[in-house]
């Protein structure tokens, strides 16, 4: 039972990010907390080393877009193809995900890949906003 925490890693490295999720999901559940909160507090100091110049961090915030799947229409099958291109993610967790909508597809990108992963998502059939 006593692993390291390399060890622990080692092994989370192996999962899909599918059943990472499932476990992350498990955890929350079990201990009654949220890993998005332990997220904030990394962001905030990131967005307060802007320093002096809080244009910048305003216009560097802007610049970044997340990419949500409404819903996937009525060509399906052509718009896994498209998440699982964009995002390196297996056929199951792509279908997961696509199923699953509304979802984030990608979160943080820039506005410029942002606004192509849309174009193609919108080729294929699905419905997509940005964020």
């Amino acid at each position: 039972m006593a692993t390291s925490t390399q060890e622990w890693i080692e092994e989370l490295k192996g999962i899909s990010v599918l059943e990472l999720a499932e476990r992350i999901k498990a955890l929350e559940e079990e201990f009654g907390v949220s890993a998005a909160a332990v997220a904030a507090p990394v962001a905030a100091p990131a967005g307060g080393a802007g320093g002096a110049d809080g244009a910048g961090a305003e216009e560097e915030a802007s610049s970044t877009v997340d990419v949500i799947l409404a819903s996937s229409g009525d060509k399906k099958i052509q718009v896994i193809k498209v998440v699982r291109a964009a995002t390196g993610l297996g056929l199951k967790e792509a279908k997961a995900l696509v199923d699953e909508a509304p979802k984030p597809v990608k979160e943080g990108i820039e506005r410029e890949e942002a606004n192509k992963l849309k174009q193609e998502l919108e080729e294929a059939g699905a419905a997509v906003e940005l964020k």
